[in-house]
């Protein structure tokens, strides 16, 4: 179930899965990368400020896309930190994808406005990063694609420290509210649509 990453180093493509080798089902091991820091560091918080995203979140984000490689490449033609599809770095005006700067500004936008698609629901917003908007719109929740279900489990580990399904509580980041989620609102309506977003329908 595991996503197959490729990325350049040193002129040679070297192969993972999710770049986070030895530790891909390892839910306790990503519980302690909880807020992980790195040289990437004083660009999350920049855009975080800016688009108002808890940047605990786009630690995680960025250590399940690529474990904070910024040429890394997924098999399905994901890139760089945030690992931006080709027609999300363009709707975001992401020029150079494996520029941290411009990835991660791409990639924090995408998650604010996904964060305002579907407020208050932080497992939807992933699924929908992971597998788009209009799969969530079609399946009133995270669509059942092993894939998708890995991945927001293994996120929600990441930012909440602890394997997702523990009981967990801590407080947020200074001036940002705790994120929720859950699957008790009923149907899906759509809140807004994203720069070049097509609504695909509502499962009724």
């Amino acid at each position: 179930m595991a996503q197959v990453r490729i990325s350049v180093r040193d002129g040679h493509k070297l192969i993972t899965n999710i770049g986070v080798s030895g530790h891909v089902s390892d839910y306790r091991w990503l519980a302690r990368q909880r807020n992980r820091h790195s040289r990437f560091d004083p660009i999350i918080e920049r855009y975080a400020d800016r688009y108002n995203v808890d940047p605990v979140l786009v630690r995680a984000v960025i250590l399940v896309e690529s474990s904070f490689d910024p040429k890394c490449v997924s098999r399905r033609g994901a890139r760089g930190l945030m690992q931006l599809m080709p027609e999300t770095a363009q709707r975001y005006g992401v020029k150079k994808v494996f520029d941290p700067e411009e990835n991660i500004r791409g990639g924090v936008h995408y998650l604010a406005d996904l964060m305002h698609l579907f407020p208050n629901d932080l497992p939807r917003t992933l699924a929908a990063y992971n597998a788009g908007e209009n799969a969530v719109y079609k399946y009133a929740g995270i669509p059942p694609y092993d894939e998708t279900t890995t991945y927001v489990k293994r996120a929600l580990t990441a930012y909440y420290g602890a394997p997702w399904g523990e009981t967990v509580w801590y407080p947020a980041s200074p001036g940002r509210g705790k994120l929720a989620g859950g699957f008790s609102g009923g149907v899906l309506q759509p809140l807004a649509t994203l720069p070049g977003m097509r609504i695909l329908g509502v499962v009724r």
